[in-house]
This record gives structure tokens, sequence and C-alpha cells, in this order.
């Protein structure tokens, strides 16, 4: 392996570990033992979780050309899966804030092990079957599990509360009671900030260390056992297993809006209706499917970017180097959001300006830089460079993960939490089933500077909604109940 490779995830290696040793009393937060024990269950479930999808990633491709299958069919696959989660994965996502978060959570364990057997078949339907369960499991993945989080971290215990005579005991979240009459005698609600350091350590976990854990142990599955390119499915599904038996065991249910009334279509509008009428909820969507576009995108080409005329270079160890980027961009983001200033809405206008200009960087070696022409050999100049930028770009990676959580904790509504999330979803899908379908039509560059635009107008969007966050929010309440009181002590 070059020592290029070597060096920079040495480097990066280095400063993630400088980083976590280095912290102060600053830039940490100071938690009650029931959080930190609340805390931890949560990790430990959603690092299952990341490493049943994580050891599944490398090997998709690789599994359906073993089977035979040319790049058109595998790309209908690809396709099949995006289009079933904007699709099914909507509706069955959306389905969590009424039947429960907790229920839906076990459902995608369900879904993805259903998915993970699949694998087994080389019947093209068969597999087709499993990509639709994969894009259903992708949405609850991504929906149900910060929708459980934050409700479950706001949720308070309403005791003896005077109700027509009749004392009422009753687990609900906070807002609910914002303006309530009665008076709460006890709460065991966390600290709003609490909820960002949670954040934090699950990138820092789930889409770091369990990342870059799950792709050496899926290479000593297949490569070093010989087990055969199936073999990390079969992992995955055995975490997902053991995942699913902490949640049933451990994890209370908690809905959005369970009124009895309100169906599947009245839910959608009501989502529809929340976005069109927020700024701040319809900013926060489009700048999630700008970022995860531009996301997903690169992880389709930072492949043939890097070794444009077929060189050897270490996939596996440039993955784990972007997982290490990743790692140090959610270290920061833990400092940053660890402290009163800066706020995230100011901060992450610069990580989409920095992830912007990361992303132009193909663009500019190949004006700057004189492509080479020889087959094969060691990775070329203009690879090493992009290769740093594409580090950059993980780090922002890093960083946004926490940071976009934090702000759709602040901004979207409690009772239809999943909807709407799973709602920003569907722009992004579409976007990617676009670029797969048209992956061939377009040069890698002009591609990137794509990418790059859309980073940069997410940048401009994001200091929108920093100039409308500090609005008050009184009128809204008050308009929702002019009659409300504050709460008594």
């Amino acid at each position: 392996m070059e020592l290029f490779f070597l060096v920079v995830f040495g480097a990066m290696a280095a400063v993630v570990a400088a980083l976590e040793l280095s912290k102060n009393s600053k830039d940490r937060i100071n938690t009650s033992p029931a959080f930190n024990a609340f805390k931890n269950n949560y990790l430990i479930v959603y690092s299952l979780m990341m490493a049943g999808d994580w050891l599944q990633g490398p090997y998709v491709y690789y599994l359906y050309s073993t089977y035979g299958f040319g790049k058109g069919d595998i790309g209908q696959l690809f396709i099949a899966g995006f289009g079933s989660s904007m699709l099914f994965g909507t509706i069955v996502g959306s389905l969590a804030d009424k039947q429960g978060r907790r229920r839906a959570c076990v459902t995608y364990c369900i879904t993805y092990i259903l998915s993970c057997i699949t694998k087994h078949s080389p019947e093209y339907k068969v597999l087709m079957v499993g990509r639709v369960l994969g894009g259903i499991a992708t949405s609850l993945l991504f929906s149900a599990f910060e929708s459980w989080l934050v409700a479950e971290h706001n949720k308070v215990r309403i005791a003896s509360v005077p109700f027509y005579g009749i004392d009422v005991f009753a687990s609900v979240p906070f807002s609910h009671f914002l303006f309530s009459r009665f008076s709460i005698l006890a709460a065991r609600g966390f600290e709003q900030q609490w909820l960002s350091l949670t954040f934090s350590k699950a990138i820092f976990l789930g889409n770091g260390l369990v990342a870059i854990l799950s792709g050496l142990f899926g290479n000593l599955l297949v490569d070093s056992l010989s087990l055969g390119p199936v073999a990390p499915f079969d992992a995955a599904a055995c975490f997902l297993a053991i995942g699913m038996a902490i949640i049933l065991s451990s994890w209370t249910e908690n809905f959005g809006d369970p009124s009895e009334n309100k169906d599947l279509l009245t839910q959608f509008r009501g989502a529809a209706i929340a976005i069109a009428s927020d700024e701040k909820i319809a900013l926060l969507g489009a700048i999630q499917s700008l970022f995860e576009g531009s996301m997903y995108t690169f992880v389709f080409l930072w492949t043939p970017a890097l070794s444009p005329n077929d060189e050897e270079i270490p996939h596996g160890f440039i993955f784990a180097t972007f997982m290490l980027a990743s790692m140090l961009g959610s270290s920061l983001a833990s400092r940053l959001m660890a402290r009163s200033s800066p706020r995230v809405e100011s901060y992450m206008q610069i990580v989409f300006v920095i992830s912007s200009a990361s992303l132009l960087l193909p663009l500019v070696t190949n004006f700057l830089v004189a492509p080479s022409k020889e087959k094969g050999g060691s990775i070329s100049f203009a690879g090493c460079l992009q290769l740093l930028g594409f580090c950059t770009f993980e780090v922002c990676v890093g960083i946004f993960w926490p940071s976009i959580m934090k702000m759709r904790s602040q901004y979207i509504p409690e009772e239809a939490r999943s909807t709407i999330m799973n709602f920003f979803r569907i722009p992004l899908n579409i976007f990617v089933c676009v670029v797969l379908y048209n992956v061939d039509a377009f040069p890698i560059t002009i591609m990137f500077g794509m990418c790059s635009i859309f980073l940069f107008v997410a940048s401009i969007l994001q200091r929108r909604l920093m100039a409308i966050s500090d609005k008050p929010k009184m009128e809204s309440w008050t308009a929702m109940d002019p009659e409300a009181e504050p709460l008594n002590g």
C-alpha cells in the first residue's frame, strides 16, 4: 500500500484521538446518571442497527455481480431500492407517528432481516423483493429511531394532576403540557442540550467506529475465512436480531399524534400543511435534501474519480479513512454543540461552504493538472489532491448529521415528526434515482460541479434559516390557545 494512504489515515486517526483526549470542561456537558443510562442504551441499539447496515453496503454490488448480473440489471436493483424508500418507505415510516415509534423500530429490524435472507437467492425477482424491503427499512432507519429518541428524551411524567377531582398519572411529551392549566408535580424530561450529546455520540459511533469495524469484519468473513459474499448479510441479520431483542426488552412506546380519527391521508395532509406554513421546516427539508443528495452522489462517484484510468487504489482502506474523517467531524460537532456559541444555525453555513469547495476539487484539478492517460499504476497527483478534498467533505458529513438532528428536534413538531422526516426524503430519493439512471450520461466533473452548486445553495438557505430562527414563538403559541396560562412551579 502506498505511503500516501497510510499517512492520510494515520494523520486522521491522530487528530481524532487528540480531539477526544483534549476535551475539557467547556467541551463536555454535565449530565445525570439516569440520562447516561438512557443514552447508553440508545447508543448500543443504534450501533447494532448501523452495524447491520454497514456490513451490507460494501458487498451489495459485488454479490449481484457474482450472481452474473450486469451493470444495467444491478442499476435497476439499486433504483428499485431508492424508489421503494420514496414510495413504500414514506408510508410505512409515517405510520410510526400513529402506530408507535418503538413498533416502527422493530419493523425496521424485521424488514431488513428479511432483505438479508433474500440475498441467498440468485433469482432476480427475489433480489428485487429484497431491494424493496431494504428501501422500506432505510426510511425507517433514518426516521423512526430519531423520532423515538426525541420523544423519549423530552417525555415527562405527570403525577397527581387534578382533573375533575381525579388524580391522573401518565407519561406525555412535555410540549403537550407547555401551557396547561394543571401543575406538573414530578418531571423527568432531560435537558434539551443533552440531546445534542446523544446525537453526536451516535454519529461518532454508528457512522464512524462501527462503520470501520464492520468493514474489517466483513473483510474477515469474505476474504480471510472465505465464507462468500453472502456472509456479511447473515452477520448483519444477527446484529439486527440482537438489537431488536434489546428494543423489545427495554424500550417503551411513544407516539406522535395517536388520535384514532386520523387516517394516513390526513397525516400526510397535516405534514404538508406544517411544511408549507412554517418556513423554518421547509428550509430545513430543502437543506437536508440538497446535502444528502450530494452525499449519495459522492458515494457513487468517488471510486471512478480517484481511479479514472483504472489506477490501483485500496478501496477498503480509503473507505476506512473516510469514516475516520466522519468521526473527526462528529467530534468537532460535539464540541460546538456543547457551547452556547456559535449556534448550530450559524456554523452550519460555514460547513456547507467548505463542503461545496471540497466537491469542486475534481473540476478544478481537471483544469489545473494534466490528466494522465496511462492505464493502471498508482494513484495520480490529481487523485491525491481529490482524496484530501473528499476527506474534508467527510468531515463536513460528520458535522452535518448531529447538527441536522438537533435542528430537526427544535423545529419539527412532535405529533408529525416521522411523517415530516420521510417527506424530506422524497426529493432526495427522486434525485438519487435520476443520478443513477443518468450516471453515464455526464462526465464525473460535471456531476461533482452540480453537487458543489447544491451545497452552496444549502449554505444560502441555512443563512435564511439563521435569520428567521430568532423570531419569538409566543405569537404562534398565543394563536393556538389565547387563554393559555404558563405552568405553575
